[in-house]
């Protein structure tokens, strides 16, 4: 029985990022995979011209989006993988409901992958943040003292908090998952999530307004959508307590600026930005002077582990799609196309 057809359109210095020896090694055990030996992805134009060849596609950052003629041309298509987090710049609702849903192609995201690193890289911002080392360390370099008592204060650190997460999103449940040794209380806000699941997760359904009033520590994790845009303003971030920790590893977007610009500049929250609108800052925004606003380069999906999963997942989709289990680990619900990240 000959092996099922893949084209695999990402750069290898995507391969290599992803995928460890072993995974891809086994990837190409199991199909008979075109893959891309230029550092530049497949142009639209070449998937038009050979997409009608293979039963399956993986795509990754860089690829670029596809367009409505490829689809009309994917007669053998089943599955497309896609290697790395979101899949909306992939595709247009069109393209969803006229040409992906009536041929019946599954779609795979990695997602679940890429959010152990984030949630990893936001417990340790949780911790970081609340302790302060970040501003003990610049004051023994910088001031040359030893100890501030102001940094200590309230003594209110992760353990025994209350945190209060923005959308139960993979990073979110990720997040739930690994906070579950700190005997903390987890307040959530997510339209989606119903009372069944948030008992599953034992967590506590609340609105923006009380999770802000309430939480020690807020960690957002809500998607970049039209919904979202501008969610967290100046009604909500007024409401943080003194020391309260606000941290944003989701999409620049979903915070207002302006609006923490205003709040965190009293002094009285502190702040870690991993992601911002727009990215970067330009060097003169105000958030960057500001002492307790701690700002990184948008790094926390990096990282070994979670990067080297989604080689292992991606392989995993193809070989139990191909086996004939569906849905497949990982699959996208396309019905809910307009709130994915």
């Amino acid at each position: 029985m000959s092996k099922p057809r893949i084209w695999y359109l990402p750069s290898p210095s995507h391969t290599e990022k992803i995928f460890s020896k072993e995974t891809y090694k086994a990837f190409r055990d199991n199909f008979d995979v075109e893959v891309n030996n230029l550092e530049t992805a497949s142009t639209p134009s070449e998937v038009e011209e050979k997409i009608s060849r293979f039963d399956g596609l993986v795509t990754g950052w860089g690829v670029a989006p596809f367009t409505k003629t490829a689809l009309e041309r994917a007669d053998k298509l089943k599955i497309i993988v896609h290697s790395a987090g979101s899949v909306k710049y992939l595709f247009n609702s069109e393209m969803i409901t006229k040409q992906i849903v009536p041929k019946r192609i599954r779609i795979f995201s990695a997602n679940h992958s890429i959010a152990l690193n984030v949630a990893e890289h936001t417990v340790g911002s949780l911790i970081m943040m609340s302790r302060r080392w970040f501003h003990h360390a610049l004051n023994i370099r910088n001031r040359k003292m030893w100890q501030d008592s102001e940094l200590t204060k309230t003594c209110q650190h992760l353990r025994g908090s209350v945190v209060g997460i923005v959308s139960a999103s993979a990073v979110g449940k990720e997040v739930i998952r690994l906070l579950k040794s700190f005997n903390v209380q987890i307040l959530i806000y997510d339209p989606y999530l119903d009372e069944q699941e948030a008992s599953k997760l034992n967590v506590e359904r609340v609105d923006l307004k009380r999770l802000f009033k309430n939480s020690d520590m807020v960690t957002i994790h809500a998607p970049s959508t039209p919904e979202t845009e501008g969610l967290i303003g100046s009604e909500q971030l007024r409401l943080l307590k003194d020391d309260a920790v606000l941290i944003n590893t989701s999409r620049g977007s979903v915070l207002d600026s302006d609006a923490l610009y205003e709040v965190a500049k009293l002094g009285r929250i502190q702040v870690h930005l991993d992601v911002t609108y727009p990215e970067p800052l330009p060097e003169d925004h105000v958030l960057r002077s500001l002492p307790n606003v701690v700002i990184t380069p948008h790094i926390s999906a990096r990282g070994k582990y979670g990067m080297h999963k989604i080689g292992e997942t991606s392989l995993t989709a193809l070989i139990k799609f191909f086996e004939g289990i569906d849905p497949i680990p990982g699959q996208i619900d396309l019905s809910k196309w307009s709130y994915l990240a």
